[in-house]
C-alpha cells in the first residue's frame, strides 16, 4: 500500500507565502512524475506544477513566477513554494505522484488528502 500525506496549508494574507509538502510511503520501488493541484469551490480540478523524476518542470500559467515546484527523491517527497500569493490562489491543494510498487509493476497515480489554502485579501 502506498500512501501521500501532505502537510503546510493554511490561511494566509495576499501577498504572502506557504510551503506545502507531500510525502509517499509504503511499499514504493519507483516515482515517475511528481505533481500538485488545485480544486477551487466550483471549478475543475486543475494542475499547478509538475516535476519529473529527473526534475524537468512544468507550471500552469497562473502560477508561473510565483510557484516552485521541487522534489527530494530520497525522502520520497515533494514540495511546493508559494510566494505572492492571491485570493484567486484559494483551494484545496492535492499531490499526484506516478507509483511502481515493484519493478514489473505499473506506474499507479496516487492522490493526497488535500490541503486547504486560504488567501485573504
Amino acid at each position: 500500500q502506498v500512501q501521500l500525506v501532505e502537510s503546510g496549508g493554511g490561511l494566509v494574507q495576499a501577498g504572502g507565502s506557504l510551503r506545502l509538502s507531500c510525502a509517499a510511503s509504503g511499499s514504493i520501488f519507483s516515482i515517475d512524475d511528481m505533481g500538485w493541484y488545485r480544486q477551487a469551490p466550483g471549478k475543475e480540478r486543475e494542475l499547478v506544477a509538475i516535476i519529473s523524476s529527473g526534475f524537468s518542470t512544468n507550471y500552469a500559467d497562473s502560477v508561473k513566477g510565483r510557484f516552485a515546484i521541487s522534489r527530494d527523491n530520497a525522502k520520497n517527497t515533494v514540495y511546493l513554494q508559494m510566494n505572492n500569493l492571491k485570493p484567486e490562489d484559494t483551494a484545496v491543494y492535492y499531490c499526484n505522484a506516478e507509483i511502481r510498487t515493484r519493478a514489473a509493476a505499473p506506474r499507479v497515480n496516487y492522490w493526497g488528502q488535500g490541503t486547504q489554502v486560504t488567501v485573504s485579501s
